[in-house]
This record gives structure tokens, sequence and C-alpha cells, in this order.
């Protein structure tokens, strides 16, 4: 097998995986998260992290305490990834909802034997139980 050969079978290959259902669909997924990401971080900016920011600090001392500020910094994450949290469990919610739910395919009747009504493989031309031969395509 030539280099040529195996640069298109790997492409082939290649191809038939990025376009399958799932993982187009977790593509599609990854972008609107890292969107909805941006969206969440500028509203916890805007509005969040400026009201942990006015609740009154402990400064004893008249020195700004570093760790107020991680704290803030801290509970701001906090509240994003909960907030992303929530708001994609909801749309993953709805979107289920919409989903086609397929029908499950109804179970296929077994084959029986025209004669002692025993249930035989779909390509018997003899039954097993009374030993009757028969066409295959008699049976259905």
């Amino acid at each position: 097998m030539g280099s040529k050969e195996k640069v298109s079978g790997l492409l082939k290959e290649f191809k038939e995986f990025a376009m399958k259902g799932n993982v187009i669909d977790m593509a599609i997924g990854v972008v609107i998260g890292a969107a909805f990401g941006k969206v969440v971080t500028a509203v916890i900016d805007i509005f969040i992290n400026p009201i942990l920011e006015a609740l009154p600090k402990v400064e004893a001392t008249g020195v700004s305490n570093p760790w107020a500020s991680a704290l803030v910094t801290f509970i701001g994450v906090a509240v994003e990834f909960l907030l992303t949290a929530l708001v994609l469990f909801a749309i993953i919610k709805v979107v289920n909802k919409f989903k086609k739910k397929e029908e499950p395919k109804p179970a296929e009747k077994p084959r029986l034997c025209p004669y002692c009504k025993s249930e035989i493989a779909k390509d018997a031309t003899r039954c097993p139980h009374c030993t009757s031969v028969f066409d295959p395509k008699e049976t259905k």
C-alpha cells in the first residue's frame, strides 16, 4: 500500500468520524458553551462583583486586606459556575423535550413451524421439533 493510499484512507476515516452526528453535536455544544460562558462572566463582572465589593470590609489596621479581594473573586467565580451550570441544565432540558422521540421498533414476531407451531430459525428448512420439511418462504 502506497503512502498516497494511506493518506487517502486516513482522510476517508477522518471524514467518517467528523461527520458522525454525535461529534458535530458535541462541537456545537462546546462553541455555544464557550459563548454562553462569556455572557455569564459579563453578568458576574457587571452585576455581582460590584455588589460583593460594596460590602463592608474589616480593616482594623487601615491596610487593605488581600484576602477580602480574593474572597470576592472566589465568590464571583463560584456564582459564575453555578449560573452557567443552571442555565445549561435548563437549555438541555428544553432541547430534550423538543427532540424527536424515537419509537421503539416492534419486536419481530418469531417464525413458527406450520405443523407443530414451535419457534424455528428464520432460514430453517426443517423443524427441529417435529422434523417436518417445508419451504423457508412458506412460514412467516
